[in-house]
C-alpha cells in the first residue's frame, strides 16, 4: 500500500466519531422534547385553572339561587319556599332545618309581609378539599367539614352573600333589609347543596 494512502487512512480513523452537525441535531432534539413537555405542563395548569373557575362559578350560583329563595319568601308562598330551601340542604342544616329557618319563617308570618329581594354580591371565602392520604395511608391533616358530611362530601366552599330585600308590611312603610350570610356549599355526588347557614351581623 502506498505511504500516501496509508496516511489518508490514519487521518480518517482519527476524525471525530460525531460531527458538529450531529451534536447540533441532538441538542435541537432535546430542546424540542423540553419545549413539548413545558407546553404540556402549561396547558395542564391552564386547564386546571379554567376547571376551577367553572366550578367556583357554579358554587356562587348555587349560593345565590338558594339565598334568592330565602329573601323573597312571602306569606303566600312560604310553604313552597321552605320546601325548596329544605331540598337544597344537606348535613346538620338539613337535619335541623325547621329550627334553623324558624326565625325567618316567623318574621314572614307575623308581619304578613310581601318581600322583594336581590343578591348584591357573592364571594368565596374559603375552600375545603377532602384531604389526601399520607404515604403511610393516614389522612393528611386539613380542616374537616361537619363529621356527618366527612365521608359523603368531596368538597365544601364557604361563601359570603350580601343581599338586599324590601319588605312591605300591611299598614306599614316598606322596610329595607340588609342580608349578610355565610354559608357552606358542599359537593355531594356532583350536586351542590347548602350544608351550613350563618347570618353575619
Amino acid at each position: 500500500m502506498p505511504d500516501d494512502q496509508r496516511a489518508d487512512d490514519v487521518s480518517d480513523d482519527d476524525g471525530p466519531v460525531i460531527s458538529g452537525f450531529g451534536v447540533a441535531s441532538a441538542a435541537l432534539g432535546l430542546l424540542s422534547v423540553a419545549a413539548v413537555v413545558l407546553a404540556l405542563i402549561i396547558w395542564s395548569n391552564h386547564k386546571s385553572d379554567v376547571d376551577e373557575r367553572v366550578y367556583q362559578t357554579k358554587v356562587l350560583n348555587a349560593a345565590a339561587d338558594w339565598t334568592t329563595v330565602l329573601i323573597n319568601m312571602n306569606k303566600d308562598d312560604i310553604d313552597a319556599s321552605l320546601l325548596k330551601l329544605h331540598d337544597g340542604t344537606v348535613g346538620e342544616l338539613n337535619n335541623e332545618f325547621e329550627s334553623a329557618l324558624e326565625p325567618y319563617k316567623k318574621v314572614v308570618e307575623t308581619l304578613q309581609s310581601r318581600t322583594r329581594g336581590q343578591v348584591d354580591s357573592v364571594a368565596i371565602e374559603s375552600i375545603y378539599h377532602r384531604p389526601q392520604t399520607l404515604p403511610d395511608g393516614r389522612p393528611a391533616p386539613a380542616p374537616t367539614p361537619q363529621p356527618a358530611l366527612e365521608e359523603m362530601v368531596n368538597r365544601t366552599d364557604t361563601v359570603m352573600v350580601v343581599a338586599t330585600s324590601i319588605s312591605e308590611n300591611i299598614g306599614g312603610k316598606p322596610q329595607t333589609l340588609r342580608w349578610t350570610l355565610r354559608m357552606d356549599v358542599s359537593d355531594v355526588d356532583g350536586k351542590l347543596l347548602i350544608s351550613r347557614l350563618e347570618q353575619v351581623r
